[in-house]
């Protein structure tokens, strides 16, 4: 009975802090490699994010052009004179 009690005894004063500091270790480990993941994580979303803005702009860019080319008076002009070129000549217009 007494080979009993000194095994539990040694059991709870040695075994338990050697668990428990080796379990502390490997928690601290798993602690870090998860805040190196988030940051790696946080990385490639800001790099994305970066990529996304820059193309925003380009396509925004783009639009600005097309606006300007559709409300330009130097189309409305073009369109004008293609009109008048489709007209037949005077001598064959009815009058």
């Amino acid at each position: 009975m007494q080979s009993w009690v000194f095994l539990t005894f040694f059991m709870i004063v040695v075994g338990l802090p050697v668990i428990l500091g080796v379990g502390s270790s490997m928690f601290q480990r798993w602690l870090k490699h998860k805040e190196r993941m988030a940051e790696a994580l946080t990385a490639q979303t800001a790099e994305k994010a970066a990529q996304y803005a820059a193309h925003t702009e380009r396509l925004e860019q783009r639009v600005r052009v097309l606006e300007r080319i559709v409300t330009d008076k130097g189309i409305m002009l073009s369109d004008q004179i293609e009109q008048l070129r489709n007209l037949p000549p005077l001598a064959d217009r009815p009058n």
